[in-house]
């Protein structure tokens, strides 16, 4: 069934006067929730380094809880994305747990002084000069400072792609199906087409990957019915067999996008009204520094929470980093502070500036953030072969094995949600996925948001949020 909700409930909701009291002790059961981090034994990749054989998992919620619902992170994002979210979840999904998927490539991340920096041991000039200031630096001036990672020394990544997420993927939810309860397995905008890979996949006996499961979760992404070519698919192997194996994220070179994304939202959770320190580097795109609107006037001072919310907000952001934007408010004040800062003003946002960089910078995590600083680009490629499932030629060229389309269980329940960067399509590939097996309408939970949310808003928006006041009466209506 579809669902379009307006801003008028929205406002109204949000009106309530009672919601200032839920907000505080919202707030406070959400820092008893458990949160542990872990890791296992992933797919023995060909010729990568043993030590980047393994998949990480943030556990969230009661370990006595048997269901578990698995979320995927899209492209160029990490785990620590989907906590604070995780945390609300389980809250109100009784006897659920949320397992993030942390994957492989996030080990070549140096999240040294960041971890630093989360627990006061390192102030906001060490934190920006480790990772960007010794960059305009003479020689030796910064040390220690980061290191770039050669591409010669990390080539094996050119082959992970598809079958090695997935089958990093597998050992997570066979972990989940052994608590014995049910199972959901649920991603993020790349995540959802990985979602649709994994329940699709022919595993070596012969099932589908979704048997087993109970539910699939689409949050503004999923699989595209008609797949690449052979010819298509071998050329995309050939551009890549000759560069970098790591994506661009909207144009911007690894692992640049990851360093800036982890430091912008950090500086926002540690020092909010500090200046924006990021500012100062010369390597900062020109559409993120911050400017009074109409965004064509001369540079402002601005604060580190100004500085990381006019970088994402729908409006100021530029239109390459479309896929990083929420609705965070009315941006940025035009009249500074006594300071001479430009702040940040959040009224009518969707998604709270803080919220988000919360979620980026992986706030309470060890060594991780919701960010990939080193996203494999023939992920990206292999995409292109899902195709909901159906056999095609390009599979066989990029070892895709995602031929089970019409053979998932038809008790499957399905839920999925549009945003204005996945718009309809992500609920017409959900219709059609459903429809190969026969699985019946009322099983499906099809949310249309694509005038309202941003893509980060599912995850991000608060106190209000149209993703999960549909997600937790559809996880109850599983839970064993």
């Amino acid at each position: 069934m579809y669902r379009t909700s307006s801003r008028l409930v929205r406002a109204a909701l949000a009106a309530i006067a009672v919601v200032s009291a839920w907000l505080a002790v919202a707030s406070s059961a959400s820092a008893t929730v458990p949160v542990t981090q872990t890791s296992m034994p992933g797919f023995a990749a060909p010729e990568t380094e043993e030590k980047y054989n393994q998949v990480g998992v943030i556990k969230v919620g009661s370990p006595q809880a048997k269901n578990v619902l698995v979320f995927e992170p899209g492209t160029s994002a990490g785990a620590g994305y989907f906590v604070p979210f995780a945390k609300w979840v389980v809250e109100h999904a009784t006897g659920w747990q949320v397992w993030a998927v942390e994957r492989r490539e996030n080990l070549i991340e140096d999240q040294s002084e960041l971890d630093k920096a989360k627990t006061g041991e390192a102030t906001p000039e060490e934190l920006f000069n480790y990772y960007l200031g010794w960059l305009s630096k003479p020689p030796g001036t910064i040390e220690p400072h980061f290191k770039f990672v050669p591409d010669s020394s990390v080539a094996f990544a050119r082959q992970w792609g598809m079958n090695v997420a997935v089958e990093d993927l597998h050992r997570v939810i066979e972990a989940a199906k052994a608590l014995h309860g049910s199972v959901v397995l649920g991603g993020h905008s790349l995540g959802g087409s990985i979602v649709t890979a994994y329940a699709t996949w022919k595993f070596p006996e012969g099932n589908a990957g979704a048997v087993g499961l109970r539910g699939l979760v689409y949050d503004d992404g999923g699989s595209r019915p008609t797949p690449v070519s052979a010819k298509e698919a071998e050329e995309s192997l050939e551009k890549l067999s000759k560069k970098t194996p790591w994506l661009s994220f909207g144009g911007v070179r690894t692992p640049f996008l990851g360093i800036l994304s982890a430091l912008g939202s950090t500086l926002t959770v540690v020092d909010p009204k500090g200046e924006a320190l990021l500012e100062k580097f010369s390597g900062l795109p020109e559409s993120l520094k911050c400017r009074i609107p109409p965004f064509t006037g001369p540079l402002v001072p601005c604060t580190n929470e100004a500085g990381f919310g006019y970088s994402v907000n729908v409006g100021s952001s530029p239109p390459n980093l479309k896929a990083g934007q929420i609705h965070g408010g009315k941006g940025l004040e035009e009249v500074p502070e006594a300071d001479g800062l430009h702040g940040w003003n959040g009224e009518e946002a969707l998604t709270p500036v803080q919220r988000y960089a919360e979620m980026l910078s992986g706030t309470g995590l060890s060594s991780a953030d919701g960010t990939e600083w080193y996203f494999p680009e023939r992920l990206t490629i292999d995409t292109g072969a899902v195709a909901n499932g159906n056999e095609n030629a390009a599979q066989s060229v990029l070892n895709v094995h995602s031929t089970q389309g019409s053979d998932l269980p038809q008790s499957l329940k399905i839920y999925a949600f549009a945003t204005e960067l996945g718009k309809q399509g992500v609920l017409t590939s959900a219709e059609a996925l459903a429809q190969q097996s026969g699985i019946p309408s009322s099983n499906l939970t099809l949310i249309n948001e694509e005038t309202t949310y941003a893509h980060n808003d599912p995850a991000g928006a608060y106190p209000n949020n149209e993703f999960f006041n549909n997600l937790v009466p559809f996880l109850d209506g599983i839970g064993k």
